[in-house]
């Protein structure tokens, strides 16, 4: 069983994108984060740019029409509510999270940059907010 990397005391549930080790909680994570050491990683290959490369941009329209047969798929209608949300427009005031979500959006690997924004509370904050609105 692991053991929270910054009090000792408690076992962790999330892990610091910047430097790997993992804490309990969000004052935890407040402690950590000034005196954190950056793992560094080996600077990215860039792929090489196809003459063929699709340039447009994409709709909200397209995106909910690109895969009808899914199954677990949130309703326009639903998806609008988060635009009216006021607990969800506080939430994206933080510039932290503007942050994240923006490297998430820019990422190769959406997949990895999701599991990695998932560690942060923060994060975690946000989507929990996000599944209450359109579960809701």
């Amino acid at each position: 069983m692991q053991i929270c990397s910054v009090c000792s005391e408690h076992t962790p549930k999330y892990r610091c994108p910047a430097c790997k080790i993992r804490y309990c909680s969000l004052g935890c994570y407040k402690r950590h984060k000034d005196t954190c050491l950056p793992v560094e990683e080996p600077a990215p290959i860039e792929p090489k740019v196809k003459d063929s490369f699709n340039t447009e941009t994409w709709t909200v329209e397209d995106l909910l029409q690109e895969e009808e047969d899914i199954v677990d798929k949130v309703p326009l209608q639903r998806l609008q509510l988060l635009g009216q949300s006021k607990e969800l427009r506080d939430i994206l005031c933080n510039p932290h999270l503007r942050q994240l979500l923006r490297s998430i959006d820019s990422a190769d690997s959406k997949d990895d940059a999701m599991k990695a924004a998932m560690q942060e509370p923060l994060f975690v904050e946000f989507s929990d907010q996000c599944s209450k609105i359109v579960n809701n």
